[in-house]
């Protein structure tokens, strides 16, 4: 009698208190809108989970999980109940989106981005995380070689929930692929107030009290990103600003002088200064085939060679500007002489 106690008292516990757990589990990870399952594969595949259950306290369990909100559909087949989980959080066609936004952020690393991508995995099923899965390899990526990005993400976020300044190095590369410190290593301590993702980078946008005026920072060229304890400043001038019109005129975040200039299209060229500037940019019609745009826009090499790259545009105001061009299209012609 003795012996028995001491053996019931050193088997491993049963998990039969998380049981309906297991049971979502298995629902969630072998059903979709393509698979089911029958009962006798559930009992054997809660057997895997140290769960022994009868048929009857399955079906009670199922009903209490379609309680709490789960869809889980029940069909007869010759005389065998199949079930399955059919609507999900997130459609498969959600999720690819998301994948393919992770893989696409080159301020992920590779690492990063596995980890990302088998945690979404988990809101689907096996025969559909396989899917995802087969789109995690991109050849040719360029990706963060380093977490720092990502940290310096979640420290920013914090500061601006939290409504506190930041300080960070900030760098550029030299020529030997190596890292310069620009403001000669000083910190930067600015007040956080957005961050944008564009072509695939992500920028800091913040308000620098000592220029009294709004900044950009490329996160991946910070360093050592942390909160300080004062408050953000810039409020006023941060209610002001208009997202969608920065990034659209800043030409890939580059620094330069903001300038209104004036462009002359041909009426082919609509499309590509709409997808640019918004649905909303003034377009005046010069003509039969042509019409004109103003906007504002920092005038750096990038636009330049922007407005170079598209057939039959021209650049014809203000003067200063058209100089401008005129001397990046001689430097460009000088140099294949």
């Amino acid at each position: 009698m003795e012996e028995n106690k001491e053996k019931r008292a050193s088997a491993p516990r049963s998990n039969q208190k998380l049981k309906i757990m297991y049971l979502l589990k298995i629902l969630l990870e072998k059903t979709d809108e393509s698979h089911d399952i029958t009962l006798n594969d559930i009992l054997e595949e809660l057997k895997l989970y140290d769960v022994t259950a009868e048929r009857k306290s399955i079906y009670s369990d199922i009903e209490y999980l379609e309680l709490y909100g789960f869809d889980i559909v029940k069909s007869q087949y010759d005389r065998t109940y199949h079930y399955q989980i059919v609507n999900r959080d997130f459609e498969l066609v959600e999720l690819k989106l998301l994948v393919d936004a992770v893989q696409a952020a080159k301020f992920i690393t590779e690492k990063k981005s596995d980890e990302l991508i088998k945690k979404l995995e988990k809101f689907t099923s096996k025969y559909h995380a396989d899917k995802l899965q087969r789109q995690v390899k991109v050849n040719g990526r360029d990706k963060a070689i380093n977490e720092r990005i990502y940290y310096s993400i979640d420290a920013i976020h914090d500061a601006i929930s939290e409504n506190k300044r930041i300080e960070f190095q900030y760098f550029t590369w030299n020529t030997d692929k190596k890292m310069e410190l620009k403001h000669d290593g000083m910190a930067y301590r600015v007040s956080p107030w957005a961050l944008c993702w564009d072509e695939e980078k992500y920028y800091l946008i913040a308000y620098d009290s000592n220029a009294s005026k709004i900044k950009h920072f490329r996160v991946d060229k910070m360093l050592g990103t942390k909160m300080l304890t004062d408050a953000r400043d810039g409020k006023k001038e941060f209610s002001r600003f208009n997202m969608a019109e920065y990034s659209n005129r800043l030409f890939g975040m580059f620094e330069g002088e903001v300038e209104r200039v004036e462009l002359l299209c041909p009426n082919n060229m609509a499309n590509v200064i709409i997808d640019r500037f918004g649905i909303d940019v003034p377009i005046i019609k010069t003509g039969k085939d042509s019409f004109t745009v103003k906007v504002d826009v920092a005038t750096t090499d990038f636009f330049f060679g922007w407005v170079m790259a598209l057939k039959g545009v021209r650049l014809v105001g203000p003067e200063k500007v058209v100089i401008k061009m005129r001397d990046k299209i001689l430097q460009q012609y000088n140099m294949y002489l």
